[in-house]
């Protein structure tokens, strides 16, 4: 798996690049974008992006959990979490993507013989 990040800056620029907005004109336009989906959650509406997947909001009740180190009952309060379900385009998408053969790796290099040091003249 990769350890980058897409930013807010990296889909600003993809923006840029593929739409021909100014960087301020996408920048903007990526808030605008992310306030709305933002404020739809807070409404508790459900957010569905046509072949991206789907982002709602969903209470969960009031819970019994156990402190791992102790083992002591901790009661876990009511609370509201984020829930988002890809779409099946999405899946298939990334299915198809990490099942592509990876290159072949080239062989270790042979390691050289080593040989013994010279013995030293006493």
């Amino acid at each position: 798996m990769s350890d980058t990040t897409v930013t807010r800056a990296d889909l600003a620029e993809a923006v840029y690049q593929e739409v021909g907005l100014s960087r301020n004109d996408s920048a903007t336009l990526v808030e605008t974008v992310l306030g709305e989906i933002v404020d739809a959650l807070t409404r508790g509406e459900t957010v569905k992006i046509s072949s991206f997947g789907s982002f709602s909001v969903r209470q969960k009740g009031k819970r019994v959990g156990r402190n791992p180190k102790t083992g002591d009952e901790v009661p876990i309060l009511p609370r509201k979490v984020l829930v988002f379900r890809a779409s099946h385009v999405l899946k298939n998408k990334i299915n198809r993507a990490l099942s592509k053969p990876v290159a072949a790796a080239k062989p270790p290099a042979a390691a050289a013989p080593t040989t013994p040091p010279p013995a030293a003249k006493a």
